[in-house]
């Protein structure tokens, strides 16, 4: 959380769920210094074994974090821009990828 922080982004939510089974999370809702809501999907990996953190945000997963988003959005009296990016941390690197993926 504090390397994004320290890159200008403002914490909103943490872990947001969606109620009842089946639903979906968000590990960080944030605003960037634009004003774009940012919802960030944090995957942490010791080893790059078996692709690593990259490999673990399948289809399946970016699924339930865009229903999560759309959950989330509902709440608001006006929609935000927003974009979807993915922190990776692989033993002590990490890596930000801004718009990482869409909500198609």
């Amino acid at each position: 959380m504090g390397y994004l922080q320290a890159r200008g982004m403002q914490c909103i939510v943490r872990n947001y769920r969606t109620p009842g089974r089946g639903g979906g999370e968000i590990d960080l809702i944030l605003r960037d210094a634009a004003g774009t809501l940012v919802f960030v999907e944090v995957r942490q990996r010791s080893r790059s074994d078996y692709g690593g953190a990259a490999a673990s945000i399948g289809h399946a997963k970016r699924r339930r974090i865009v229903f999560a988003a759309r959950h989330y959005l509902l709440s608001l009296r006006t929609t935000p821009a927003c974009r979807f990016d993915v922190v990776w941390i692989e033993g002590d690197a990490i890596e930000w990828i801004p718009a990482a993926f869409d909500a198609s």
